[in-house]
């Protein structure tokens, strides 16, 4: 389960780990115009854990998640005038 909100300068998803049991905390997206960031509260430590996503390297994670094993470089292609 997950829910959308969308605030003044960014929009928050939030992933809620469904099932008989808990298996991880959930996990903050924060999506703002210059990047995207991903928090996740760690109980061992009692701390938030944060990464921090620029739009590129967001692009990119989209992309791999089909691809097969191997290395790659994403392209845009060039509009003909």
């Amino acid at each position: 389960m997950f829910s959308i909100e969308h605030e003044f300068d960014c929009t928050v998803i939030t992933i809620l780990d469904e099932g008989s049991k808990q298996l991880t905390e959930d996990i903050s997206v924060t999506n703002f115009e210059e990047c995207t960031t991903l928090e996740q509260y760690d109980p061992i430590n009692d701390r938030i854990n944060k990464i921090t996503f620029s739009n590129s390297q967001l692009a990119d994670l989209a992309a791999a998640i089909k691809l097969p094993e191997g290395f790659y470089s994403r392209s845009t292609k060039r509009k003909k005038i």
